[in-house]
């Protein structure tokens, strides 16, 4: 086959333009990883003097067993999954656990010597110390703690002004965007990893007062409480959790939002403590099945499932009501609303929108103070009635267990004691121990006033509400 060769020539003009403009273009392709890499080392070479290292000490402590605490390290104990499971003999003697040293990350908050880290960096230390990127050391102080966000606020008289980092808004983030991460994994200092904003306002079942930004910068074991920065050299974010099958990084790392840790930070710094609003609501979110009992059309918003006797919602919010809006912030879903109220400031007046029976309508209340609680759930129920349609056998709800699962007196129920795996209330997501208030309209206080309600009911998903460990939430139950 031949080929002509003026089918190749082209004008010498022409050629030399060509030449010429593809030398051009290949120079700034050359040149553009080079500006973007210098850009990337200025930043961390201005932010790195305000990361810091937090060596956190605990002296020798009992360890304690099944059933006395929950820090008793059953791994390499032959008899640690008989305890687990049925807890320690008496008279068992806890082993001493020696001192212990652990180390994370912080950051310098402000020139006056604040610094942020992690609360379970520094949870039960008798001794926390602060390493500047100048490897000088300082005793720290602990100005206070919130388990709640995993944010610690400490304080060091280094004799001078440090420099410290500029807080940016986590809420104009968008995925997608570069972020670096700074720390000690592992105790090597000042170790500096990049990566992009996977995703915005996780919820990683850390509380209802935490939300993070997840990143796949390398975030391991020492990066806690380290800075997550944007490409201007703000901190967007503390880094607090990683998921991972082995310990190591692959990818998933996450980050408390700056907004949320500069609100935390303020208080902490105030008095020590977190000054939290409150409405005094149990929420859930609304599924699409929920929305189709209610006869309504969106799945978003937080459902009211309970109102606390006592609280600020009590005589103005109602059982049913779905909360859309929170001081004109809209609320998507039930997550997002304990984040805005907790941010509140107790006392403050506060406008909510929110649909009842089918129409919206302006609520306000007075912001209150956050009393946290816990209780522990013993579910363990008499055998009672069967109710085939739900695949479900429930009991009545005596005083005694009752008082064992943590429902109020003025709740009355049945007991779910057993289910059927493959029941219209297992695949609901009712669960052995729920006590079942209400089905549709009619309150059920008896096996067979549940067996009246399924009986009478019309709605298929029935509405059911349950009130779970003291808390009351609405399910959506095929019955048909």
């Amino acid at each position: 086959m031949s080929i002509r060769k003026s089918s190749l020539l082209l004008p010498r003009a022409t050629g030399l333009v060509g030449a010429s403009a593809l030398g051009a273009a290949l120079l700034a392709t050359t040149a553009l990883p080079s500006l973007a890499d210098e850009a990337l080392a200025d930043l961390v070479e201005g932010v790195s003097p305000s990361v810091v290292t937090i060596i956190a000490e605990q002296d020798i402590v009992p360890v304690q067993a099944p059933g006395q605490g929950q820090n008793f390290d059953l791994e390499d104990h032959p008899f640690g999954e008989f305890f687990k499971r049925f807890g320690a003999p008496e008279g068992f003697q806890a082993p001493q656990r020696g001192p212990s040293q652990g180390l994370g990350s912080g950051f310098v908050l402000d020139e006056a010597g604040y610094i942020i880290t992690n609360h379970h960096v520094v949870d039960n230390a008798s001794t926390v110390t602060v390493r500047l990127s100048d490897d000088r050391s300082f005793e720290a102080e602990i100005v206070g703690t919130d388990p709640l966000t995993d944010i610690a606020v400490l304080k060091i008289d280094a004799g001078e002004a440090l420099q410290a980092v500029e807080i940016g808004d986590s809420d104009v983030i968008r995925v997608g965007e570069d972020v670096v991460a700074i720390g000690n994994p592992f105790g090597l200092h000042s170790t500096v990893t990049t990566g992009i904003v996977s995703a915005k306002g996780r919820n990683i079942s850390a509380g209802p007062y935490a939300e993070f930004i997840q990143t796949d910068a390398a975030i391991n074991k020492g990066n806690s409480g380290g800075p997550l920065f944007n490409m201007e050299g703000e901190v967007i974010g503390v880094n607090s959790a990683i998921y991972s099958p082995t310990g190591g990084s692959v990818g998933l790392g996450f980050a408390v939002t700056s907004n949320i840790v500069e609100h935390i930070a303020a208080d902490l710094r105030d008095d020590g403590q977190v000054s939290r609003g409150w409405l005094g609501v149990s929420i859930q979110n609304v599924s699409p099945e929920i929305a189709a009992a209610m006869g309504i059309d969106a799945s978003t918003g937080a459902l009211v499932s309970d109102v606390v006797a006592g609280s600020p919602a009590e005589g103005v919010l109602e059982q049913g009501d779905v909360i859309l809006t929170f001081n004109d912030e809209s609320v998507d879903s039930s997550s997002e609303l304990p984040i805005l109220v907790g941010t509140t400031k107790v006392g403050t007046d506060s406008v909510m929108t929110v649909l009842r029976d089918g129409k919206e309508q302006q609520i306000e209340l007075t912001i209150g103070q956050h009393q946290s609680a816990s209780a522990e759930i013993d579910k363990s129920v008499d055998e009672g009635i069967s109710g085939t349609a739900l695949g479900v056998t429930v009991a009545p709800l005596t005083d005694s267990n009752r008082a064992q699962m943590g429902v109020a007196e003025n709740v009355d129920g049945v007991v779910v004691t057993d289910l059927k795996p493959d029941s219209p209330a297992a695949k609901a997501g009712l669960l052995r121990g729920d006590v079942i208030v209400k089905l549709g309209s009619q309150e059920t206080p008896s096996p067979d006033a549940l067996k009246a309600a399924l009986d009478s009911e019309k709605t298929d998903p029935a509405l059911v509400l349950i009130n779970r460990g003291g808390n009351q939430i609405f399910v959506a139950v095929e019955i048909a």
